[in-house]
């Protein structure tokens, strides 16, 4: 049995927690991460480029972010958190909307869980971008072009996030009724 978690430090979005002498962080405003898997009709995937403090550099990522991490959307529910950062970062909108997943973004540094939902039937209704205090550039690589785009991408010094290659292998996998084969 664990002992009780003692928090070392807190901010105003993240906990520095121990447990049993491991410690770890914890977002105490959000009710989980979700990740997007969006394929355009004509075989695009849909991706987000942004510049990230923690790396120092751009990376390219799949459209995600956080669930109910803002008091006017406490409790949100994931589905309704995929659907909202699909949207805010990249002006699309889901036709259907697949539940694959949970995961551990990194179990050694964080109880952070991520789930994973793969988007088809998109139709672009906004300009994406993410919101005012991001600087979201949208991506649609054809998927028979994607390992060359990411190679140039990584050798011209951005980084690859890794749930990129979670999201490719999850894509032929989540079946329509959301479950990985």
């Amino acid at each position: 049995m664990s002992s009780p978690d003692k928090i070392i430090a807190e901010t105003k979005h993240l906990r520095f927690v121990e447990r049993d002498g491991w410690s770890y962080v914890e977002r105490p405003t959000a009710n989980g991460v979700v990740c997007i898997v969006a394929c355009t009709d004509d075989n695009k995937l849909v991706l987000v480029e942004q510049y990230r403090p923690p790396v120092d550099r751009r990376v390219i990522e799949l459209p995600a972010g956080l669930s109910g991490d803002l008091s006017e959307i406490a409790g949100e529910p994931l589905e309704a958190a995929a659907r909202r950062e699909l949207l805010e970062e990249t002006g699309y909108e889901a036709g259907e909307l697949r539940r694959c997943v949970d995961v551990a973004s990194s179990a050694g540094l964080t109880n952070e869980v991520v789930t994973f939902f793969v988007a088809a039937k998109l139709q672009k209704v906004a300009s994406g971008g993410g919101d005012e205090s991001e600087d979201i550039t949208v991506r649609e690589i054809a998927l028979n072009e994607l390992d060359v785009w990411l190679t140039q991408a990584h050798e011209s010094g951005k980084m690859i996030d890794a749930k990129v290659y979670g999201g490719l292998y999850l894509l032929p996998r989540c079946n329509k009724a959301g479950s990985v084969q």
